[in-house]
């Protein structure tokens, strides 16, 4: 086996130096493919139009954050109109409630218990003459 290069036959030689030879893969004959090669847009062109059509998502995503953004706000308007109008609600409650203990058989009872009673007499007016005030 140890032998000169020069001994070895050509045949030998071809043997080793087989190379593997791969398939080109062909485009699948789909309808993009037609569309871009034979049709009325070829690859250049589309290449072209790239960075309008990225412009074009980039305002659609805009689009669809604003949107959700507004949505989220009319929540929250209502969410606070339906909290102002229970607020409404308790104010009238507790102004009627306030109305109704501020009578005066209402009060009375409440002063009853701390030994208050009201007056059976009427009011009296006091009136002072100029002459014994000085």
């Amino acid at each position: 086996m140890n032998r000169l290069r020069t001994e070895i036959p050509e045949e030998e030689l071809e043997s080793e130096l087989i190379v593997e030879e791969k398939t080109v893969k062909e485009i699948p004959d789909n309808f993009l493919t037609k569309f871009l090669t034979k049709g009325f847009i070829t690859t250049d062109d589309a290449t072209r139009a790239l960075p309008f059509v990225l412009f074009l998502a980039f305002l659609g995503m805009i689009y669809i954050g604003n949107r959700h953004l507004a949505e989220k706000n009319i929540r929250d308007i209502e969410k606070i109109t339906k909290e102002v109008h229970e607020l409404g609600w308790e104010y009238k409650i507790t102004k009627a409630d306030l109305a109704y203990k501020s009578t005066l058989t209402e009060v009375a009872k409440r002063v009853d218990t701390l030994g208050i009673r009201e007056s059976i007499q009427p009011a009296q007016k006091i009136t002072m003459k100029e002459d014994a005030a000085q």
